[in-house]
């Protein structure tokens, strides 16, 4: 039998491999808080419960690094143009530590981080697809949001890996646009963290190429401060001298950086400082960063689930771009609906192209234009080729009718070359009733701003547009022979094409630099508004 003196480095030994056991039995047991968590998962909403699902009921916020990570990771969502503030990061850390701080309750610790996967997937869809429900705020919004779901493995496997960011990535667009935003957000608040632009002073007079003016040297400091050519900027900070040795002088260099300014501001290329151009100068750059945010917001919504090939319609920048599918884009100028006919944003499919088309005057159009004009003289119906029609389509005698109480009457315009539809127009399915069409005032596409319809979409060189549609879908037609013949005729296509009718008031060149736009429809205010507002506790 064995001393006690020789028993006792046993009993140590087996007291010890019994503490290593039981506390690696403790590791493998799941927390306290688990049951808690488990007991509430069925009272949560969906993307929550399948979050813990996929972790197995396991608790994400146990420690203290790991939220302290994602507070910071939330402070970083400003690069989006959102307001960490709505995520409160600091009261996550703050709740974090009374939670688990001495005298807590499991209930306590599963209620945080319910609290705290909560917040996360909030961030997470409002990169994916906007903190702002479009349709709250317009109600003309056609355009479905086609945001694909959330990944919650590659989510729970970077909660555990402190690795937030690589979420955030995940989630938002990856389209280059977005991206350029966000870069150009980036730029604008460094300028405001220097200071700023300079203001012009407000006169009546337009400064014009080849002037001497005190203003000039203020012009000159505000291009350079954005870069509108290099060479500005090479001038302002490295003493390069101009050809004029008068600072004053408005010259040929300045000039052209003056007109690439109005360019990517859709204003008048001049080269003169008249009132419209002097407004965009002065626009303060805190203005020029809430429109970029509000722009990342839209693109939250519409730069997902994008076809290869589809028609884009660019509604504040006037112009249209068709993504072939062999990589190819065609673009070109479009005339988009008056500030009180707006263009709505929509997202359908063209099915399919009328050539020749006559044109069935829209009821708002009659009761708001057309009727007046008619009232003031008869005469308006033979120089506008407008026919008087019965609802069974039976032609009526315009003498015979009481304009200022006329029923049902239809007024129908003939096809040809001056009809107000042009030679062809493309049809797709929208409760609007707007379309793609020609025009025979194709003097409205020189101009720089151009809202002049009644809410359709008039396209410069649109019959090359319809001959791609055709190739591309492999619809046996040819265009210029068919309207050619003068013959009234819908085709369909052979396969339709995706359409989206979209209004953006900032785009992101490919170059980097942003072109800005007016706000011709006064959209980005409400937007912003929303954007800015609390989110509800």
């Amino acid at each position: 039998m064995p001393s006690a003196i020789g028993l006792k480095p046993l009993i140590l030994a087996g007291v010890m491999a019994l503490s290593l056991a039981t506390a690696a039995l403790a590791e493998d047991a799941p927390p306290p808080q688990a049951d808690s968590l488990l007991e509430r998962l069925d009272e949560q909403e969906g993307a929550l419960r399948d979050f813990y699902a996929v972790r197995e009921g396991r608790p994400a916020w146990q420690d203290v690094a790991t939220v302290a990570d994602f507070a910071a990771a939330l402070r970083t969502l400003d690069t989006d143009g959102l307001n960490p503030l709505d995520y409160r990061p600091d009261a996550l850390v703050t709740a974090h530590r009374q939670v688990y701080a001495e005298g807590s309750t499991p209930a306590d610790r599963a209620r945080f981080d319910l609290q705290a996967s909560r917040v996360l997937l909030t961030a997470l869809r409002h990169l994916q697809r906007g903190k702002v429900d479009p349709y709250r705020i317009d109600p003309d919004w056609e355009v479905p949001i086609e945001a694909p779901p959330l990944d919650l493995p590659a989510i729970s496997r970077a909660v555990d890996a402190h690795r937030f960011e690589q979420a955030f990535a995940a989630a938002r667009p990856s389209a280059p646009p977005y991206e350029r935003l966000r870069a150009g957000l980036a730029r604008y608040r460094h300028i405001e963290r220097q200071g700023g632009w300079p203001m012009l002073p407000l006169r009546p007079e337009p400064l014009r190429p080849g002037d001497l003016h005190e203003d000039v040297p203020l012009l000159r400091e505000r291009l350079a401060i954005m870069g509108e050519l290099e060479v500005m900027v090479a001038d302002l900070f490295a003493g390069v001298e101009s050809r004029d040795t008068d600072p004053r002088r408005y010259d040929e260099r300045l000039v052209e950086a003056v007109k690439e300014f109005q360019q990517r501001h859709l204003l008048e290329v001049d080269g003169i400082i008249g009132p419209q151009t002097r407004e965009a100068l002065n626009v303060p750059v805190s203005r020029r960063i809430d429109q970029i945010r509000v722009n990342l917001e839209r693109a939250r919504w519409l730069l997902h689930g994008l076809p290869d090939s589809f028609v884009l319609v660019d509604i504040a920048g006037y112009r249209i771009s068709y993504f072939r599918p062999d990589g190819d884009v065609w673009r070109s100028r479009i005339v988009v609906g008056r500030p009180y006919r707006r263009t709505p944003s929509l997202r359908s499919r063209i099915t399919y192209l009328t050539l020749n088309p006559t044109w069935t005057v829209p009821p708002t159009i009659l009761r708001e234009d057309v009727l007046p004009g008619v009232r003031r003289d008869l005469g308006y119906l033979w120089e506008h080729d407008l026919m008087v029609l019965s609802p069974s389509g039976q032609r009526l005698d315009p003498r015979e009718v009481n304009w200022w109480h006329p029923g049902n009457v239809i007024l129908r315009q003939r096809s040809g070359p001056q009809n107000a539809l042009g030679r062809v127009v493309l049809r797709f399915p929208n409760d609007h009733l707007v379309y793609l069409h020609d025009t025979p005032a194709q003097g409205l596409f020189a101009r720089e701003q151009r809202a002049f319809s009644s809410g359709c979409i008039r396209v410069q060189g649109v019959l090359q547009l319809a001959q791609y549609l055709f190739d591309d879908t492999g619809t046996p037609a040819h265009v210029a022979t068919l309207v050619s013949e003068g013959v009234t005729r819908n085709i369909s296509l052979e396969r339709p094409v995706p359409v989206i009718l979209h209004y953006w008031t900032v785009d992101p060149s490919e170059d980097g630099r942003l072109v800005f736009r007016p706000d011709i429809y006064e959209r980005d205010a409400a937007l912003r508004e929303a954007l800015d507002r609390p989110l509800p506790r």
